[in-house]
């Protein structure tokens, strides 16, 4: 076993983390079709996207943390939504405009990303979350900033798309360990007059950060 599957045998890693309420918040606006969760975990976002109508592929490399998403898919009566892959998520190869969404949460791959955005269905749409460098500290996530992004550095990747959502923040969390995280959300499209999505509303409970628990980005093998 992996030290993944040890983690998510153990309990040590939470069976329900929660999505990224950002992420939540923009998927009434996202065309139904297929999703493709990478580093899916315990289903951090794989559950959430199923209950919302999608076909999900959910990735990665942990038998054990995909043996818990079919659970969790079964409890939540949205198994026939979701088909696993155990695979490598930094060498697999993705299919080419597959998916009309596709979500990574706190797993590290920027090397990744030309070929994330290649296998988004024209006018898909990528979301990707994960731990920001600080000055500040922030002993939630990854103790080495080599599984960090640099400031702006998740926006810059994204640039070749059209970008709706950009954020970096610092969170204060319920167990006090503070999380300092950015957040994109962007379309394969082009073009100086598109449509956008309406942004959440402030105060919108959906639109506050999530409060759940980390998947260290320092895990590069999915």
């Amino acid at each position: 076993m992996t030290d993944w599957d040890d983690r998510f045998a153990s309990g040590d890693y939470p069976r329900e983390p929660e999505p990224s309420a950002v992420l939540r918040s923009y998927v009434a606006a996202i065309p139904d079709g297929r999703a493709l969760d990478v580093a899916a975990g315990t289903g951090r976002n794989a559950i959430a996207l199923a209950e919302a109508g999608y076909a999900v592929d959910a990735l990665d490399a942990s038998r054990e943390g995909l043996s818990i998403v079919r659970e969790r898919a079964a409890e939540r009566g949205v198994a026939d939504r979701i088909k696993t892959i155990q695979a490598d998520a930094s060498t697999y190869g993705f299919p080419p405009e597959a998916y009309e969404l596709i979500t990574m949460s706190f797993f590290h791959a920027l090397d990744r990303f030309a070929d994330l955005t290649e296998a988004l269905a024209p006018g898909g749409y990528l979301f990707v979350e994960g731990h920001l460098r600080s000055t500040d500290a922030t002993p939630s996530g990854p103790g080495n900033d080599r599984y960090r992004f640099a400031a702006n550095e998740l926006l810059r990747a994204g640039l070749g798309l059209t970008v709706l959502y950009y954020d970096e923040t610092t969170e204060e969390r319920p167990d006090d360990r503070r999380r300092a995280t950015a957040r994109l959300l962007a379309r394969r499209s082009s073009g100086g007059r598109q449509t956008y999505p309406p942004r959440p509303a402030e105060g919108d409970p959906l639109a506050e950060g999530d409060r759940s628990d980390d998947r260290s980005a320092e895990r590069t093998d999915g």
